[in-house]
Formats: C-alpha cells, sequence, structure tokens
C-alpha cells in the first residue's frame, strides 16, 4: 500500500504499529527483517505510556501523545535502547510507569514534557536503526507505513535524517496508515494477479505470520 501511494521504487520501510516494529529490505521475493522490537511494539508503548498519564482513548492515544508533546521543548533523559539492528522499549515503559508521577508530582515537570520526552527517545531510536538500514543497502528511500507512521514529529525526524544523506522520505496519511481493510484488500490484490491464489478450505488466519514468511510473486 505505502509503495502504490506514494510511487516509492524499492525503499527500506519503517513498520511501526500498535503490534509491530520492523525495518524491512526488499531482496529476492522476500521483505526481509533487518531489525525489530525485541519486546513491546513502539505503539503498544505509546498506548500504554497514555494509559498512565490518564490521556483519553479518542481519537487514539498516540495522537494525544503527539499533540500534547507539541507543547513541551523540555526534554528528559529516558532509557534509550538499541541492540545492534534491534530496538527495546520495555524498559523505558517501565521506568515511566514509575516514575511518571514523580516527575510530575515533585520534580515539576508536565505531561507535556513527558509526551514530548518519550517520542524524542523512541523516534530517535526508530531513525538510528532505519538509518543504518539504508547504509547497508545503500538505499535512498524510507518509507513509514503502519499506525505509529501518521505521527508528523516522526516523519520530520525521519525527513532530516534521509536529507542529510541525499534520499527522499515516503510517508502516508491516517487512511491508509490506519486501515487494515485496505491493506490487506491491496495486499490480496498484488497476491491475486500475481498467480498467488488459496483455496477457501486451505485458507487460515494468525497473527503469528512473520512479515518475511511470504513469497512476493508480484515484484520483480
Amino acid at each position: 500500500m505505502g509503495r502504490l501511494i506514494t510511487g516509492a521504487d524499492n525503499p527500506i520501510i519503517l513498520y511501526v504499529s500498535g503490534g509491530n516494529t520492523q525495518i524491512i529490505a526488499y531482496n529476492e521475493k522476500r521483505y526481509r527483517i533487518f531489525g525489530e522490537t525485541i519486546d513491546i511494539a513502539v505503539g503498544n508503548c505509546l498506548d500504554r505510556f497514555a494509559r498512565v498519564l490518564m490521556l483519553s482513548n479518542e481519537p487514539s492515544p498516540g495522537y494525544n501523545i503527539e499533540i500534547s508533546a507539541q507543547a513541551s521543548k523540555r526534554f528528559i533523559p529516558l532509557p534509550y535502547c538499541v541492540k545492534g539492528m534491534d530496538v527495546s522499549f520495555s524498559g523505558l515503559l517501565s521506568f515511566i510507569e514509575e516514575k511518571a508521577s514523580i516527575l510530575v508530582t515533585n520534580d515539576g515537570y508536565s505531561v507535556a514534557d513527558l509526551c514530548f520526552s518519550l517520542q524524542e527517545t523512541v523516534f530517535a531510536m526508530l531513525v538510528e536503526t532505519t538509518e543504518r538500514a539504508m547504509a547497508h543497502c545503500n538505499s535512498k528511500e524510507v518509507l513509514i507505513v503502519g499506525g505509529v507512521g501518521c505521527n508528523m514529529r516522526l516523519q520530520e525526524m525521519m525527513n532530516i535524517m534521509a536529507e542529510e544523506r541525499g534520499a527522499k522520505l515516503y510517508a502516508i496519511d491516517e487512511r491508509y496508515c490506519i486501515d487494515n481493510g485496505a491493506m490487506i484488500a491491496q495486499a490480496g490484490w498484488e497476491m491475486f494477479r500475481s498467480g498467488q491464489v488459496t483455496d477457501f478450505e486451505d485458507t487460515t488466519c494468525t497473527q503469528r505470520y512473520r512479515t518475511d514468511e511470504v513469497e512476493v510473486t508480484w515484484r520483480d
């Protein structure tokens, strides 16, 4: 869906959502996973952080964090965990769950300060690992997909990195970042037109199906 909407050719892909955090590159009929979260997804981290701060679920926790963060530029150092090409968010989340009330009540920080600091930290981790994949593949394109990809601060930080490398950022909005039905329909169409068909009685559903398990028959 991201390549269709943006016109990106063969980008490094940052796939960030409530259930997934992966850095992906296409090669030899597979979407290869270069790096990923070793514990929880970034969207899960943001959602649970929002609950700690009692932010509303409407329209979404991540959106409310993004809006709140815009009211602050006061950075609080938070745990930053990059391990090679992989990232970890559970330690950062545990720190916030333990320290949030103390930081706000005793240390004079605001909810906006916490939102700003969380975004800057987790997005820096994602930009760092994505840049490493771009360098390894000598890529001049980066594409952000998934629900967290709607975040304008993430897009801004990724664009700064891309421009410094002489590369281009491709990003899609909430119409295609969030709508799983549209993503599934597009994937189904690509599979169908390339001759990849599964009989109904052989069809199953699983959330454990990994990105790199799929044979990509619709790309050269």
